[in-house]
């Protein structure tokens, strides 16, 4: 199955020739190019969650808003309703309260949240469960606890079972946040299929290559149980000058492996 996280820049952001209505055709069409069975969104605002539901009519999805009263689903989870068929979904707030709407603790600047489904291949009956996630971009401390939330909440299922965690985690391959996720069983796709987590930045401000960030690879696409990376990209697409996003996209095909 080829899975895709992007983040695709909050519609109420001052981004002038980058905003939303600029650029959201060319953002659906590096999406559809990359035939996706599930697309991991983060910063989606109503606006854009109306107009990426039009844009991908064969699928379906399922999202949390963050904020008790709010109407943003942050961290969309799409997929492709032929080649998925729904279990279950839910999904929890990154604090010491998770289940307590628009809580935040740590000093995280956002309110943040994990929301997740449960699929079944249609062809094979196999069975994984998709986590899709946007750490705090401020505390460092945050990030820490919120990624060790995750891994408790993903060992609650057998060491075997096929989960992927996506999401953009705000740091990159040398930060302990990562390490939590790794020692908590998550394997980069990236690097099983390259061998290496550090292909350079994912965040670049609109600027592509010509963007100096300090922070390397920040969108990540994880998997844990019995499953397998057949190969990893980060999407640089851009057209005239111009992208999809502030943030590049990251894609894996990923199988469960019984």
């Amino acid at each position: 199955m080829n899975i895709l996280t992007c983040n695709i820049r909050c519609y109420g952001a001052d981004d002038g020739d980058n905003g939303w209505e600029y650029r959201k055709d060319f953002c659906g069409e590096v999406i559809t190019s990359r035939a996706p069975d599930v697309i991991c969104f983060q910063e989606v605002w109503a606006e854009q969650f109306d107009d990426l539901t039009a844009m991908f009519p064969e699928f379906r999805s399922y999202a949390m808003v963050d904020e008790p009263a709010g109407r943003n689903p942050m961290n969309s989870i799409f997929y492709r309703a032929g080649s998925c068929r729904p279990i279950s979904a839910g999904g929890y707030w990154l604090s010491q309260t998770p289940h307590v709407a628009g809580s935040s603790s740590w000093n995280s600047r956002c309110v943040r949240l994990a929301n997740w489904v449960r699929l079944e291949e249609t062809a094979t009956g196999a069975e994984f469960r998709v986590v899709n996630t946007h750490l705090d971009h401020i505390s460092q401390r945050a990030r820490e606890h919120q990624a060790e939330l995750i891994v408790e909440d993903t060992e609650a299922y057998p060491a075997d079972y096929p989960q992927v965690l996506t999401g953009d985690m705000n740091c990159d391959f040398g930060n302990r946040a990562i390490d939590v996720f790794k020692k908590g069983g998550w394997v980069d796709t990236y690097a099983a299929v390259h061998g290496t987590d550090n292909p350079g930045s994912t965040f670049h401000g609109f600027h592509g290559p010509q963007c100096r960030s300090e922070v390397g690879k920040m969108d990540w696409i994880f998997m844990r149980g019995e499953m397998a990376a057949n190969d990893a990209e980060v999407i640089t697409d851009s057209r005239n000058g111009r992208f999809p996003s502030d943030h590049y996209f990251v894609g894996a095909c990923i199988e469960v492996t019984p």
